[in-house]
Formats: structure tokens, sequence, C-alpha cells
């Protein structure tokens, strides 16, 4: 065996969304050019360098304690309260996908909390769908002088947090209650297939930034992709059905799943008046076969997130939206779940996270 690194003559075109190969009609033709692997001895079922489904797992289960040690680095640890109820499940078990999300977004950025090139600390700072509320946490313990802001339309952020931090019941998708020209800096993440109108939402975050302000938006995609052939080449795998179904749910409910692909934010950002607009693509791997260290523990994650969320992002847009019977959601679940484990076909899926400048 040996190392496969990226094709980092290709990073560039799979990052860059103007370059096409994001384009709807080319989504299924995505390859691996930014993560490290072990090339696989084809007669060797034993390769360890993979990792299998026991030592994944068992990988998985050292998590928690890790993601506190990581949060650790950015000065707490803490409780979190779930205990409302919305149309989108936040119980404890999707709340600590939340979590685990945060932990490998802030790893995937080189232990980032945002990309956006701020000129000077923030003074003012809003987060949009603030969900468990640990991203603004750790931007007031970043910035003690900043006032920052998260809003959800649950109530699940934690009761204790740093004096600078507040958090506020609003809907994203009505009109917003802050007054012009407030924040230097509006955060979003992982609102796919949340809003309906996504145009209306970059605009009122500009209204709402000061001249010279950023904004920034990290969204999934969720259509999974294998340079294994036999996954690659079949119309018909769990990961294409997959994409399929969910895309056509959340047409259906007027809450495009499709927000992350194809350069659309960028576009968005840009018709809302935006400036200094990028928009940069991630391949994250699903799972521990990864060769690089940092990138190994960035799909464990991945694979975690995905394990705790994978019902709760199901249930309600299969049932309810596209009427499949709970028994046939389940055998669903169960064929994706058995894939993304399967690490020999190296699952990865693409990330994608845009700022913008308000002109001064």
């Amino acid at each position: 065996m040996e190392p496969r690194q990226p094709d980092l003559s290709a990073v560039t075109q799979a990052t860059d969304p103007s370059g096409g190969p994001f384009r709807d009609n080319a989504e299924e033709s995505v390859t691996n050019t930014q993560i490290p692997y072990i090339v696989q001895n084809p007669y060797d079922d034993n390769d360890s360098a993979l990792g299998d489904d026991a030592s994944i797992a068992s990988s998985s289960e050292s998590l928690t304690d890790s993601i506190f040690e990581h949060r650790a680095l950015h000065g707490r640890t803490y409780q979190v309260s779930k205990t409302t109820e919305y149309w989108g499940p936040n119980d404890e078990e999707q709340n600590e996908g939340l979590d685990l999300a945060h932990a490998l977004i802030t790893m995937l950025i080189g232990d980032r909390l945002f990309e956006a090139p701020l000129e000077r600390p923030p003074a003012n700072v809003l987060d949009i769908g603030t969900g468990t509320g640990l991203w603004a946490i750790d931007m007031a313990d970043m910035y003690p002088a900043a006032s920052v802001i998260g809003t959800d339309i649950s109530p699940i952020q934690p009761n204790w947090v740093p004096p600078n931090c507040n958090f506020y019941i609003e809907d994203a998708q009505l009109d917003w209650t802050f007054e012009r020209s407030t924040f230097d800096f509006v955060h979003i993440r992982a609102l796919y297939g949340s809003i309906n109108d996504w145009g209306k939402l970059y605009r009122q975050a500009y209204d709402a930034l000061v001249p010279g302000g950023w904004i920034e938006d990290f969204e999934f995609t969720i259509h999974l992709h294998s340079d294994a052939p036999h996954v690659r080449d079949d119309p018909q795998h769990i990961f294409k059905r997959w994409a399929a179904i969910f895309y056509e749910a959340s047409e259906r409910l007027n809450r495009t799943l499709r927000i992350g692909n194809n350069g659309t934010i960028r576009r968005l950002l840009e018709e809302a008046g935006f400036e200094d607009v990028k928009q940069k693509y991630y391949q994250v791997p699903v799972g521990g076969w990864s060769s690089d260290p940092v990138y190994r523990k960035i799909g464990l994650y991945n694979l975690a997130f995905m394990e705790q969320s994978l019902e709760g992002f199901a249930l309600f847009l299969l049932r309810e939206i596209m009427g499949w019977q709970y028994e046939r959601v389940q055998l669903f679940l169960v064929e994706m779940r058995s894939e993304i484990r399967n690490a020999k076909i190296r699952p990865f899926y693409l990330m994608t996270n845009a700022y913008a400048r308000k002109p001064v």
C-alpha cells in the first residue's frame, strides 16, 4: 500500500464554483481531489489502514470526551438545555449532532470560527440559526468586548453563557427586528432545507450590516460521493437515491436543500449587493479512512454527526412530505448507514463556505 495524496492541481477547480464541476448535470461526477488516503490492496480484506466498522465505532465512542477537550481549547465546557420541540427534531440526539458538526467545521477551517477577513475585532455580531449556540458562545469568548447575539426558532441554547452573549427567539424568514447598520459580522450556518427565500435572507443581512461589514454562510450538501466504480457508476446507488428523494421533498416544501450547490450562495450574495464575494468547497470524508490525521479526525466526527442526525433529518421529510411509511424510512436509513460506515469505498461529500462584504 502507498499513501495517496490529493491532486493539488485539481483543488482550485474543485473549490471554484465558477469553474463548472458543480453544475447540476455534473454533480454525480465529483471525485476526491483533496483528501489523502491509503491505496488499498484489493486482495487484502483486513486493511487496517482503512479501518473497519468495529474500529470506527470504537473511535466514535470516544468523541464525546474529545469534543469537550476540543472545546476546552476555546475556554469552556458547558451543558445544553434540550427541552423544546418544533417541526424538526431538537431532542438530545439531534442537538448532540449539531455540537459534533460545530467541532468538525471548526477543525475543517483550520481551528477557526470563521474565514471572512475581518479587518478589526467585531463590535456587534449576529448568529442566525444559532442552534445550540456553540458558535456564538465561542465568538463571545474570543471577543469579550463584542456583543454577540444568536437567534433561533427554538430555545435550545444553554442557560449559562458569557455576559456578552445573548440568545433570542426569532424566525429569520420573517422581517428582522434589528435596526439597519447594526452589525459588523453576520454569521449563518447549516440552514439548508430551512429557508423559503434565500435572496430575502441575504438582503436582510445586508441591511443589518454596517458599511464594510461581513457576512459568512457555511452550508452542507446532501449528495455523498465515492470514487469506487461500483458506487460511482451505479445510478441506483443509495447515495444517489438519497439525494434525489430529499431534493424532491425539499422542493415540495419550498425550502431547498440545494443552496450549497453550484455556487448558488455566491450568486445570491452578489444579487443582494455584496462585494468581494468568495465561495469555496471542501471535500469532507465520512469515517476514519484518510491517511492524514486531521482529515481522519474530521471524518470520524463527521460519521458520528451523521449517525446522530440521519433519522431526524429523514423522518419529517420522508413521512410528512413524501408520505412514506415508517418501516420504509427505517429500511432506507439502514441502507444509508451501511454505506457511510463502509470505509473501503471512502465516502465523502461537499461542504461550502461563502463570505462577502457590504460596500463601504
